[in-house]
């Protein structure tokens, strides 16, 4: 019997999202009776409340917003890592902006403005670089970090990927710099993590296994034939072959897959911990109640 796994995106599909295309595409899942269907959210999807009325089974998310979840007092869980990128916060050269204390009451670009996330960020990383904030100013341009910048609607913009937003500002011909979150006392949350309720974890553990297996054998297949599956991302997205930054933004990707799905509780602590201490949550959450290893180790 073949079981069915629908999976919700974080984002629209893009490259990101390669080894559940391969994994489709090669025939791989149905080899070992699993149906995955790949879901665009129209808008950006409350993962979690997708997952408890049925809508979706897993979904990929970023670290930050699992324990923002669980903070709230939501049954979800992660279980699995599947992609680490470079990121934090973008700047175009022309701005002045040369470290983050430059960027002290300036113009923050950020989805969930006016929302204390962009703020904690960029406060965070100034405060680290020896200034102080002073009155950031929130600005909320969606999701397109880059025309905000180009178009003079914010200075500076967050949570922007290496392997996007960066590499589209490079290709529109707006040189960028990117002060990583790492580097500036964040935890490094770029990362995309697969979730789901530990009620549909244990309903749907063989499947979500199984799934796990043609993942790793799809990152193995885009680092080892990288041609063939550009090939197959460009074909399934529509893309045309001569796509310049579709291209550069593929590149980029290819060496984010992470062959390690596992996250240590020590990760999870210190994430915790700072998002309750800039007010993100209201007071930190166990290790243990946000992550499983044991799928990540043997999937």
């Amino acid at each position: 019997m073949t079981d069915t796994l629908k999976l919700g995106l974080e984002w629209f599909l893009n490259p990101d999202h390669l080894p559940f295309l391969i994994g489709q595409e090669k025939g791989w899942f149905g080899a070992r009776d699993l149906e995955v269907e790949l879901v665009e959210p129209t808008e950006h999807l409350d993962a979690f409340e997708a997952i408890q009325s049925g809508e979706l089974d897993l979904a990929i998310t970023e670290p930050i917003h699992l324990v923002e979840d669980v903070a709230k007092g939501h049954d979800v869980v992660g279980f699995a890592r599947i992609l680490h990128t470079n990121g934090g916060v973008m700047t175009l050269v022309s701005s002045g902006i040369e470290r983050p204390r430059d960027m002290a009451g300036k113009r923050i670009q950020y989805p969930g403005a006016p929302g204390p996330g962009g703020i904690a960020i960029v406060s965070t990383m100034i405060e680290a670089d020896g200034g102080d904030p002073g009155a950031l100013v929130p600005v909320n341009n969606g999701f397109h970090h880059t025309d905000a910048l180009i178009e003079d609607k914010a200075d500076v913009a967050t949570l922007a990927f290496y392997n996007f937003e960066v590499v589209e500002a490079e290709h529109r011909g707006h040189p960028a710099r990117l002060f990583a979150l790492k580097d500036w006392g964040i935890p490094d949350y770029c990362q995309l993590i697969l979730i789901t309720t530990p009620a549909r974890l244990k309903e749907k553990e063989s499947a979500i296994r199984r799934l796990l297996k043609v993942v790793v054998r799809g990152m193995d297949f885009i680092h080892q034939h990288p041609d063939e599956a550009r090939e197959i991302y460009f074909r399934r997205t529509k893309t045309e072959p001569d796509d310049a930054l579709m291209s550069a933004i593929f590149r980029a990707t290819v060496p984010c897959f992470t062959f390690d799905l596992t996250m240590s509780e020590a990760y999870w602590t210190h994430l915790s911990s700072w998002a309750a201490s800039r007010g993100l949550i209201s007071a930190p959450v166990a290790a243990t109640a946000c992550w499983r290893n044991d799928l990540a180790v043997d999937p």
